[in-house]
C-alpha cells in the first residue's frame, strides 16, 4: 500500500490524535510498530496520516497505550472508518488544500464560531462580495481559479442544508460591516443576506459594536469547530500563506477563552440585527 501522497486534515488530524496517545504512554514508536507486525517507519506513516489505520488497530493501539478515554477512542474509531469523498474533492487540483480542508473542518464539526474584524465570515458571504475579496489578491488570480473559490466559498453553506445543521455562533466587528468591498450596492447586498442569515434556525450573529469600551485589540480572526470531543475541537486561522490549523489543547483552551471573552462584548442579538439594518439603510 503506497502512502497518500496528499493526506486531508482530518487524515493528518487522526494519526496526530494517535502519536499524543502513544507519547502519553511513553512508547516508542519502534514498539508500536511490532505491535502491529510492522516497523517504526509503519507508526510514522499512520501518525503523519499518509496511510489509512481500521477501527480495529486503532483500539489496538489504544489498548496498548493504555488510554482510557473512551469516547476519545470511540471518535477516533470513527474517524478511521469514514470511507467516501466529500464534494470539496472536486477541487483537489484547481484550489489550494487548505480550502478543501475548511470544507471538511466545518462538514464534520459539531458546532463552530468564527469571529471577524475585517469581512463578513466566508461562509456567509454573497457570490459578489467573496469575489471581490478575492479578486483583490496580489499577484491577481486566472480567471478559472476566481471562479472555483468563489463557487467553492459558496458550496461551504451546504452544511445549513442539513435536517440538523451545527450551530453556528458568528461575532462580528461593527468595523466589517461598513467595509464598502467593490461599491456600496455589492455591500448592501452582503448586509442583506447576513440578516437573512441571522434569522436561519442553527446561525447566531453578533456584532461588536465600536462603542464598546471593553473589546481588547488582541484578538484574532478565527474558526473554531467544536469535534465530537473537545480533544477533537480544532481552531483554523489564516495567514498570507494560507490557512493554519491548531489543535494543541493549551492552543485550544486559549482560543475556547477568546471566544467566550469576544461574546461578552458583543450586543444582544436583536440589537446586532438592528445595527446591521441601521447600516445598510445608510448605503
Amino acid at each position: 500500500m503506497p502512502p497518500r501522497s496528499s493526506p486531508t486534515a482530518r487524515q493528518t488530524r487522526l494519526g496526530t490524535e494517535l502519536r499524543k496517545l502513544r507519547e502519553a504512554s511513553g512508547l516508542p514508536a519502534r514498539a508500536a510498530g511490532e505491535l502491529l507486525g510492522g516497523n517504526q517507519a509503519q507508526i510514522s506513516h499512520i501518525e503523519s496520516g499518509r496511510w489509512g489505520v481500521s477501527a480495529e488497530r486503532v483500539r489496538r493501539l489504544a489498548n496498548f497505550y493504555s488510554a482510557s478515554d473512551v469516547k476519545l477512542i470511540d471518535a477516533l474509531c470513527s474517524m478511521a472508518e469514514e470511507r467516501g469523498k466529500g464534494w470539496w474533492e472536486s477541487y483537489r487540483g484547481i484550489l489550494p488544500t487548505g480550502f478543501l480542508n475548511i470544507a471538511e473542518l466545518e462538514h464534520h464539526a459539531r458546532y463552530l464560531r468564527a469571529f471577524q474584524t475585517l469581512t463578513v465570515p466566508g461562509i456567509f458571504q454573497t457570490e459578489d462580495y467573496a469575489r471581490t475579496i478575492f479578486a483583490g489578491r496580489i499577484p491577481a488570480l486566472p480567471d478559472d481559479e476566481l471562479d472555483a473559490r468563489v463557487e467553492h466559498r459558496v458550496r461551504r453553506r451546504a452544511i445549513f442544508d442539513r435536517p440538523t445543521p451545527p450551530p453556528f455562533e458568528a461575532i462580528i466587528h461593527e468595523a466589517a460591516l461598513h467595509v464598502l468591498y467593490w461599491g456600496r450596492r455589492v455591500a448592501r447586498d452582503q448586509l442583506r443576506f447576513l440578516l437573512e442569515v441571522s434569522e436561519w434556525p442553527s446561525v447566531t450573529v453578533r456584532v461588536i459594536p465600536f462603542t464598546s469600551e471593553k473589546f481588547f485589540g488582541s484578538a484574532q480572526t478565527m474558526l473554531y469547530a467544536g469535534g465530537v470531543v473537545s480533544q477533537l475541537d480544532t481552531v483554523q486561522l489564516d495567514s498570507a500563506y494560507g490557512s493554519v490549523f491548531l489543535d494543541a489543547d493549551a492552543q485550544l483552551a486559549s482560543y475556547r477563552a477568546m471566544c467566550d471573552a469576544l461574546e461578552q462584548v458583543t450586543v444582544g442579538v436583536g440589537e446586532s440585527r438592528d445595527v446591521i439594518k441601521s447600516i445598510a439603510k445608510e448605503l
